[in-house]
């Protein structure tokens, strides 16, 4: 298959290895229809009814019963030891946006993993889903309105400033950084508006705010 061709007009759900649920993959899919799986992903996606319309990866943990079912026609097979299937996949979806279910409910190396190339990847907004929490990179201006009192928290994984509006604790005149100060655990007063000076943060919230977040990321 030609890599270009993973293609979707509607939001994509990628479904990992790394045990996601029943319920949040069902979640997933309400707003974004399109299930692709990331190598193990489409035995996951099987068990709980849905067949991958595309497999991507290296294909070292899908089982040949999985790949007979979605078919192999559908396969895209990427031979790239320098990143995870997780990054190879949104790098060849073309979709206005990507839900990806199943990777942050496992190993902690691969969930720190998925977070790099979270905040590495160029192209339509990448939202993790977990079973309590959402994870996104943000753009570098964010307009997102939460309930009051919602847990917003940022996580930087570089260096980097920001100011807000709309939070507890303002994120202004701080500057971020993974072995300095983080932005965990602050909460929603208002309609929250983000700007940073470049990329390399990640908001987390709960997986409660899943529309308003899809909302405000490809409104």
């Amino acid at each position: 298959m030609d890599l270009r061709q993973v293609q979707s007009s509607v939001g994509v759900t990628l479904v990992g290895g790394g045990d996601p649920s029943r319920e949040s993959l069902d979640e997933a899919l309400k707003f974004a229809p399109t299930l692709v799986a990331a190598d193990g992903g489409a035995d996951r996606a099987l068990a709980f009814g849905h067949v991958p319309q595309t497999v991507i990866g290296d294909l070292d943990s899908v089982s040949e019963a999985a790949i007979s079912r979605v078919g192999a026609e559908n396969v895209v097979q990427i031979l790239d030891q320098n990143r995870t299937d997780f990054e190879k996949s949104i790098a060849v979806i073309d979709a206005p946006f990507v839900l990806a279910v199943g990777f942050a409910n496992a190993r902690i190396d691969h969930t720190l993993a998925v977070m790099t190339g979270l905040v590495c990847h160029v192209g339509a907004p990448v939202i993790v889903v977990g079973d309590e929490d959402l994870v996104f990179a943000a753009p570098l201006q964010l307009a997102v309105d939460l309930e009051v009192g919602t847990r917003f928290s940022v996580y930087p994984m570089t260096e980097v400033r920001g100011r807000s509006t709309g939070l507890e604790w303002p994120l202004d005149p701080h500057v971020f950084s993974p072995n300095g100060r983080v932005g965990t655990s602050n909460r929603v007063t208002g309609p929250v508006r983000l700007e940073f000076d470049g990329p390399g943060m990640l908001v987390i919230t709960p997986r409660a705010a899943l529309a308003r977040v899809v909302a405000a990321l490809i409104g």
